[in-house]
């Protein structure tokens, strides 16, 4: 069976395993516990102190505290990668054999806290290091030392990034051909478009 949540693909076995252990926590637990994963998701700060206190009731032992987390924070993470809403991930917890409570709890602390998430994991992905600026030129090349008549323009760009490492500004310069610059603009305005979709 296919899960949006997980991608429209199988939940992982691990996950199925899991959800016996989540489903002994009571609904108000499950939701206190689901706040703490999306502050650590958000923040990267759990409080594990809190953690204990939530899983104690249910008598969970330290596997069980480190499973049920983990299962958590896949399903939490997984689903707002996906821009998957409360309502659809309730019902496909629900199918997986959670508790309605449970998964009711669960997706409301995953709805209020769904744009912290996707915003922290867009500031986090597909980047190795912050854009500065962007300068360019257009050269005409009448010839080269390999060729006599080129004849042709050449886009010059000089991207400038801020180093993760000290901040400083780096600057990159490439050469490329107008077919290839024509591509690399229609690539980038499929980019803008795909993020104002997912921003809207």
């Amino acid at each position: 069976m296919k899960f949006r949540f997980c991608g429209d693909l199988d939940c992982p076995d691990w996950v199925l395993a899991e959800i016996s252990i989540l489903s002994r926590l009571t609904s108000v637990k499950m939701k206190l516990l689901c706040n703490q994963i999306v502050q650590d998701l958000v923040s990267g700060s759990m409080d594990y102190t809190k953690v204990f206190k939530i899983t104690a009731d249910a008598k969970f032992e330290m596997s069980d505290v480190k499973a049920a987390v983990a299962a958590l924070m896949f399903i939490v993470s997984s689903a707002a990668k996906y821009n998957v809403d409360s309502e659809s991930l309730s019902s496909e917890l629900q199918q997986l054999g959670l508790p309605k409570e449970s998964s009711t709890s669960l997706c409301k602390s995953y709805g209020d806290g769904l744009d912290k998430l996707q915003k922290t994991f867009r500031d986090q992905s597909l980047r190795l290091s912050r854009f500065h600026s962007v300068d360019w030129r257009v050269d005409y090349v009448i010839s080269s030392s390999e060729v006599k008549a080129v004849e042709e323009p050449c886009v010059q760009l000089k991207v400038n990034k801020v180093s993760d490492t000290t901040g400083d500004v780096e600057s990159t310069v490439f050469a490329l051909s107008p077919t290839k610059f024509r591509l690399l603009l229609s690539e980038l305005k499929q980019a803008q478009t795909i993020m104002d979709s997912m921003t809207t």
